[in-house]
């Protein structure tokens, strides 16, 4: 059987010509490039947690850094270095070489290099830290929205949760759609060009891993403000899957990996130019509105196509709720 040092050797140690010290030391070496910030950002996925047991390892490994690359997403940074760091209960080296071909494919695809990480015995529990960088000044953050303006999505949310339902035998979906939305659940695409272009546009940026609605109130609250979203602006539901889930997905399922983001209305425009460029669906489904009296800060609220007020009592994911 390979020891630790082996397995690393073969399987991680690989060339990272952007670092002044990659792998194989007691720390890596990095240096920012003059004039930028770093952006470091660290996530886990625990087994039964954040991925189900069978799941394949090639997929997993692509989406241990596709989940991080998603927080630099959001902050508008460029992927630059990551780290890796797993408990594994065995040293099945098929098992092994399959996830790390995932995770560089994910590594080589946004042009992060893996400069180092660790390994050790035990229940299967992979974290990474990703780093990237972006002008000073110019991140995206959660805290600078503004009363009156756009909310936004990418993509399609949604489709990961109902991927999990259908694999977890909570719900059945015709072959095409199962495909498509497990892919989303295995295989996210972080949105990292989006992130890059809406510096400068978007006043406030989040990721969307824990629900829509869940990660939206996460902007609301550190803006101070409330939100009014109306349903029939929001991306349609997959033709196949069952409405009630398919809507809850879409508010609450989490693992999307989009981004929700905010602009001021009178940016409209760019940004439905910006989703032509990037050949990438931007949904606008609401606004931001100022909290007060009866409106506490970080209430989303929820309107038909007429104005009428929705129920909306789904909550996102939460480890400890």
């Amino acid at each position: 059987m390979p020891s630790e040092f082996e397995l690393i050797a073969r399987h991680f140690a690989r060339a990272t010509p952007s670092a002044l010290l990659g792998p194989g030391d007691d720390c890596a070496l990095i240096q920012p490039s003059p004039g930028m910030a770093l952006a470091i950002t660290t996530d886990m996925l625990v087994e039964g947690t954040h991925f189900l047991p069978d799941t394949d390892p090639g997929q997993l490994g692509w989406k241990t850094l596709a989940v991080n690359l998603s927080d630099l997403a959001a902050m508008g940074a460029t992927p630059r270095w990551a780290l890796l760091a797993g408990a594994l209960p065995a040293a099945d080296e098929a098992w092994i070489a399959a996830f790390a071909d995932g995770f560089f494919a994910c590594a080589r695809r946004y042009g992060a290099e893996v400069i180092g990480g660790d390994t050790t015995r035990g229940p299967r529990n992979l974290c990474v830290t990703a780093i990237g960088e972006l002008p000073a000044g110019a991140a995206l953050r959660r805290d600078g929205a503004g009363a009156g303006e756009d909310v936004w999505v990418s993509g399609q949310p949604g489709l990961a949760a109902l991927g999990l339902a259908h694999l977890q035998g909570r719900t059945a979906l015709p072959e095409a759609l199962a495909k498509r939305c497990t892919t989303a659940l295995q295989r996210p695409l972080p949105r990292v060009e989006l992130g890059l272009r809406l510096r400068g546009l978007a006043t406030a940026a989040i990721d969307v891993s824990d629900g829509l609605v869940a990660d939206l109130g996460h902007i609301l609250e550190r803006s101070g403000l409330a939100a009014d979203l109306c349903e029939g602006q929001f991306p349609l539901l997959p033709p196949g899957a069952e409405p009630k889930l398919a809507r809850e997905c879409q508010l609450a399922g989490g693992d999307d990996y989009e981004l929700c983001f905010t602009t001021a209305s009178a940016d409209r425009q760019r940004v439905v130019t910006l989703a032509a460029e990037l050949d990438l669906p931007l949904w606008r489904i609401g606004r931001t509105v100022a909290a007060g009296g009866d409106r506490p800060v970080g209430e989303t609220r929820l309107f038909d196509a007429d104005d009428q007020p929705l129920p909306l009592d789904v909550k996102g994911f939460d480890h400890f709720g």
